[in-house]
């Protein structure tokens, strides 16, 4: 559960294996990207904003060698959590991969989508200071 990660302040994030897509998009992932987590349950909602520290790096518990792993640190709680209704129902956000297949482990979103999604949140954008 991702509000462990909250209580750690920071954790090893796994979970793309032997999904293609997840891979491809965890090996663009660099430190310092932040990332929005996601709740699966109870309500499908994205809910807090971790920073990635460390670039992907091959999993310790892999025996193969064929999974990659992150390291993450909590960044900031939403405001409001944002549900995948209210996602799939923003018109502006149509072409993020996740909300077609919301079992992509990772998904990349343009900095557009980025900003809206916190806009959804209640973290509105102030002239000259950036988004977190």
């Amino acid at each position: 559960h991702w509000d462990t990660l909250f209580v750690k302040g920071k954790e090893m994030w796994h979970g793309a294996s032997s999904k293609p897509d997840a891979i491809r998009a965890l090996k663009q992932v660099r430190k310092g990207d932040r990332v929005l987590c996601y709740h699966s349950a109870p309500e499908r909602s994205l809910y807090s904003i971790a920073e990635v520290t460390r670039d992907p790096y091959p999993d310790p518990h892999d025996s193969e060698g064929k999974n990659l792993v992150a390291d993450l640190r909590a960044f900031e709680k939403l405001p409001r959590q944002v549900t995948l209704v209210e996602l799939r129902g923003n018109k502006a956000l149509r072409k993020v991969k996740f909300l077609k297949n919301v079992r992509l482990i990772v998904s990349p979103i343009t900095d557009l989508e980025y900003q809206e999604i916190l806009r959804m949140a209640g973290i509105v954008a102030t002239p000259g200071i950036p988004l977190p």
